[in-house]
């Protein structure tokens, strides 16, 4: 049974929901393997379009949970690798899957929880959110992805400030660097990011996935190659009956309907 990760999956939309309010929603093993069971159960629903991930409780999440990592010196390594293998297959699945995965920030924002804001497509926070870089604080290299996909956000330069002399960004600056979305009032941080997802699951699911992964590629892929993956999967969207539908309704001057398949 799931303690620290609510799953609600309705009209398309799976909405992954930290539940630990009153702890902080601290990562810990139990998070970890949480996130990694919703993560499997949405990549191996048809019916999931778009994903949803946000947090009760008075912060989004505190980071580590420092309690539980240093309870027992000669056993740390070996929980660290425990709760990454369950963190990194979460993460893995979400972007891999075809739905695009939107996340909505409030308040703080620490440590792997800035690498999984990152890891997001569409990222949304509040006016009050900050977020902690906080791993060199205890002596932490970042993980969760955070060298893969924050410097893919904001660029190596400003990744390096902010991972390694441990910089706190506002939710201004997060947007100004390209870390998150946009910025959107508290009082309407979760009508905004629902309304994105809506949008998103009407979508062309399987395209979305395609564009999810040409976009992982891009800076690993001489030209050459990367234009050959946008062949490949450019074709394999004339497969689905999204494209089809689509391309006869705009011929004909009808309404467009993505069934996501």
């Amino acid at each position: 049974m799931r303690t620290a990760v609510r799953l609600d999956i309705k009209g398309g939309i799976a909405e992954v929901v930290l539940v630990q309010a009153k702890r902080g929603n601290p990562l810990d093993e139990n998070l970890c393997g949480d996130l990694c069971d919703v993560a499997n159960e949405c990549s191996e629903n048809p019916g999931v379009r778009a994903v949803l991930i946000r947090a009760d409780g008075k912060y989004f999440s505190v980071g580590a949970d420092l309690k539980w990592f240093g309870r027992d010196r000669v056993s740390l390594p070996l929980m660290l690798k425990r709760a990454n293998s369950k963190l990194h297959m979460a993460i893995a699945r979400f972007v891999r899957a075809d739905a695009p995965v939107v996340i909505a920030i409030h308040a703080l924002v620490v440590g792997g929880m800035t690498a999984l804001t990152a890891m997001a497509d569409f990222a949304l926070a509040g006016t009050s959110a900050k977020f902690y870089a906080a791993y060199n604080l205890v002596g932490f290299a970042p993980d969760g992805a955070g060298t893969y996909f924050i410097p893919r956000r904001v660029g190596s330069r400003k990744a390096a400030e902010f991972l390694m002399l441990n910089q706190t960004w506002t939710a201004e600056e997060a947007a100004r660097n390209g870390l998150i979305t946009r910025v959107v009032p508290d009082d309407r941080l979760l009508e905004e990011a629902r309304s994105l997802v809506e949008e998103i699951a009407g979508g062309p699911t399987i395209t979305f996935g395609e564009t999810k992964r040409l976009l992982m590629s891009y800076t690993d892929q001489p030209m050459e190659t990367q234009m050959e993956l946008e062949a490949q999967a450019i074709a394999r969207c004339a497969h689905t009956d999204d494209c089809w539908n689509a391309i006869q309704a705009v011929m004909h001057k009808k309404p467009i309907e993505f069934k996501g398949r």
